[in-house]
């Protein structure tokens, strides 16, 4: 398989600030695997902030009952205003991100577009909804990570959080790694071996055993492109749509 150029320029640490309902939700995530190597190398800044802390009233409330009825709670506007206006005093943010169900699907290309900017902020749903009014005035950006519906944006931030920091150079401790993962060549990646050479009566390829660099490129490139002939066709058809476009 080819490895593409790297299309990740060296950068300062990305800041991420989250606004949730429930940020101690974050914090073994934060605290262990990717993202915490990913802070402690100084790549990537995530600040957390409980929209609870711009609450209405004594109980600091943060959702109501929808207009018109309904079953659900809607997040309501001014504890999310004060939140992100707040922010935004502070610094200027290239995205305001809303994870939704009815959100552009989430995909590489915009895992890697978003590596490449300095801030961003990430709005957790809860609830049943969110006011269309803080979607039409403070939202940029609204990402779906699928055809499905999970209990808050959280799990989905999580998501969107491991896969933008892990494509910013330096994070991982091979730079070449993510550069030939799934999707970033528009192919899912090649089947991978390791020792033993035979476990069980199963060998591997001999191509993969023989040393000969070009060999196990041309093989790795022939494996990917059929491995997603075989699982997602939909992917060489998109290929091709984009090639016909061209």
């Amino acid at each position: 398989m080819v490895v593409p150029e790297n299309p990740f320029q060296l950068m300062n640490a990305i800041r991420i600030d989250v606004i949730s309902v429930i940020p101690g939700f974050f914090d073994s995530s934060l605290d262990n695997g990717l993202l915490s190597i990913a802070r402690k190398k100084n790549h990537a800044e995530i600040h957390l902030h409980n929209l609870h802390d711009y609450g209405l009233g004594r109980y600091k409330q943060v959702d109501d009952s929808p207009f018109g009825g309904g079953a659900g709670m809607v997040l309501r506007p001014e504890p999310v205003f004060a939140c992100i206006e707040a922010l935004q005093a502070e610094r200027g943010y290239d995205e305001v991100i809303f994870l939704t169900p009815d959100g552009e699907l989430f995909e590489q290309s915009t895992a890697n577009r978003l590596s490449r900017m300095k801030n961003l902020i990430i709005l957790c749903g809860h609830y049943k909804a969110i006011d269309e009014r803080i979607r039409q005035n403070l939202i940029t950006m609204e990402i779906s990570i699928g055809d499905v519906v999970v209990s808050g944006g959280e799990i989905p931030a999580l998501f969107l959080m491991d896969a933008v920091v892990r494509v910013i150079p330096g994070v991982l401790g091979d730079s070449e790694s993510a550069l030939t993962d799934s999707f970033q060549t528009g192919l899912l990646d090649c089947t991978y071996y390791t020792r033993p050479a035979e476990f069980r009566g199963m060998k591997v390829p001999e191509v993969l055993l023989g040393g000969h660099h070009s060999n196990i490129e041309q093989w790795r490139s022939e494996n990917a492109l059929e491995r997603t002939r075989q699982r997602r066709p939909d992917l060489l058809d998109q290929e091709f749509l984009e090639l016909k476009k061209k």
